[in-house]
């Protein structure tokens, strides 16, 4: 009797040990954000209203028809004054890019926002034991990242991640690298690089699907800072919640909306096409099919079905209800309160449009979308790193309270579409946001009105005729 009771006792403190194992092994998996930095250039490359008329003077191959869009597409996209370009272009030279010319912006951006964020929390660079670095336009060799280890002289065996032609929504993909690797190996350091070299990639033709990339793009980039380290845990900002990645890239017409070619003459661009909002919307509408379950109250979701059954009932009684009238391109409504599960949105600064489709798209309000309207003022589109300046926006701002959730939100080349949700473990709305790019100017966002100065100065070219067209010296 004896032995049996031995043995029973233990069989059952195995299974224990092996319960308590399993839960302690999953409290390693998890995702933090310890810190990010986002990189500010410095003011001598910032683009004004006077510079930005100088860009286009340049180019020898627009006249007075593209003066005119590009004046009205700069107006409505919602840039302000104070955003950067490379530096080739204020030395004249964006015809005439050199590979330097792209590692120079980029070694600019990585040497100010890693060594920033890894003094400012007290971390070696040999600490570091994942790297992954996301710049879609540049490839050299060796690779960034390779040029960012022996910069900051890492490890021999530090795990080494280099993504190109990612696009916009790459700082996702990079998280969801070390998301998948934190599921492998426990107490490890991880540091992302997410940037955009524009100096190899400044159009200088006059095909407007490809000159508009111009108007939008914009220098910067973010070095973020995760772990799954328990001694670490306590001073997070955020842990990661879940993560949906959605690929169109199957889909002739998503695939071709968005991408790097050559233009009639011969000159290298990145294309836009007019299909391109209906290709987002699509990803976007497939992309939260899959992540609404994971991030909604079983309630909203219950409210929502039955919604849609007596939606679906009342159109089969009458199907002249069934008809939107809408006009082709308007953006719908979800139907269901994101709200109930998130408290803040973390927009892509993919232009106007995008803001606006995605916030009438979740019926959100003015207060949802101003930290991505605002980035996309004072910095522009800056390709995958923009969700973390509107990230930085919220905190300066104090909105993020220890157990918020926050949604991001990116559409990429390919075509794709990638969300996550972050829960902020920490309270963030306390103490001065150390190292905040927006630290210098957030007293003065929002402004009063954001519209841009372009139209004052330059609207005198819509009146003109194209057969007596010519460009005066304030132009210039």
């Amino acid at each position: 009797m004896d032995l049996l009771f031995l043995f029973f006792s233990l069989l059952l403190s195995y299974l224990f040990f092996k319960i308590w194992k399993l839960i302690d092994s999953k409290k390693d998996k998890d995702c933090y954000i310890l810190d990010y930095q986002c990189h500010k250039p410095s003011d001598d490359r910032m683009v004004s209203t006077q510079f930005s008329g100088e860009i286009i003077y340049r180019n020898q191959n627009l006249g007075l028809t593209e003066y005119k869009f590009l004046l009205k597409a700069i107006v409505s996209s919602g840039i302000g004054e104070q955003t950067y370009a490379p530096r080739l272009v204020f030395e004249g030279r964006e015809e005439r890019p050199s590979l330097q010319d792209g590692i120079s912006e980029m070694e600019e951006f990585y040497v100010d926002s890693i060594g920033k964020l890894l003094e400012r929390n007290q971390i070696s660079p040999k600490d570091i034991d994942i790297l992954v670095v996301n710049v879609s336009m540049l490839s050299s060799t060796p690779s960034l990242a390779s040029r960012i280890i022996n910069h900051y002289k890492m490890r021999d065996d530090v795990k080494v991640f280099n993504l190109t032609g990612m696009g916009c929504s790459a700082s996702l993909i990079s998280v969801d690298i070390v998301k998948n690797i934190f599921k492998s190996y426990a107490n490890k350091l991880a540091l992302v690089a997410t940037s955009e070299s524009l100096s190899p990639n400044w159009y200088s033709g006059n095909n407007r699907s490809m000159i508009l990339a111009n108007c939008l793009f914009r220098s910067g980039g973010c070095a973020i800072l995760l772990t799954n380290k328990r001694s670490l845990k306590k001073n997070a900002m955020f842990k990661l919640k879940c993560m949906v990645r959605t690929h169109h890239g199957a889909r002739e017409e998503s695939y071709n909306c968005c991408i790097q070619a050559e233009d009639e003459q011969g000159r290298v661009g990145f294309y836009l096409g007019k299909n391109l909002p209906k290709a987002a919307t699509r990803a976007f509408v497939d992309n939260l099919k899959v992540i609404t379950p994971k991030i909604l109250p079983i309630t909203e979701l219950l409210r929502f079905m039955l919604k849609l059954l007596i939606k679906k009932i009342k159109i089969r009684q009458n199907p002249s209800k069934g008809s939107t009238n809408l006009p082709p391109g308007t953006p719908l409504k979800a139907g269901i309160n994101f709200k109930t599960g998130i408290e803040h949105f973390c927009i892509h600064t993919g232009g106007k449009a995008v803001i606006d489709g995605i916030g009438h798209s979740l019926d959100l309000n003015e207060y949802d979308i101003e930290p991505a309207r605002m980035t996309l003022h004072r910095f522009g589109n800056t390709s995958a790193s923009s969700l973390w300046y509107v990230l930085a926006y919220m905190e300066a701002k104090k909105r993020l309270k220890r157990g918020d959730r926050v949604f991001m939100i990116s559409f990429g080349a390919g075509f794709k579409c990638n969300s996550c949700v972050w829960e902020v473990v920490r309270d963030l709305t306390v103490g001065e946001s150390k190292g905040n790019v927006w630290n210098h100017c957030i007293d003065d966002y929002p402004p009063k009105s954001i519209l841009n100065p372009y139209l004052e100065k330059f609207g005198w070219i819509q009146d003109e005729d194209p057969d007596t067209f010519k460009v005066p010296d304030a132009f210039m």
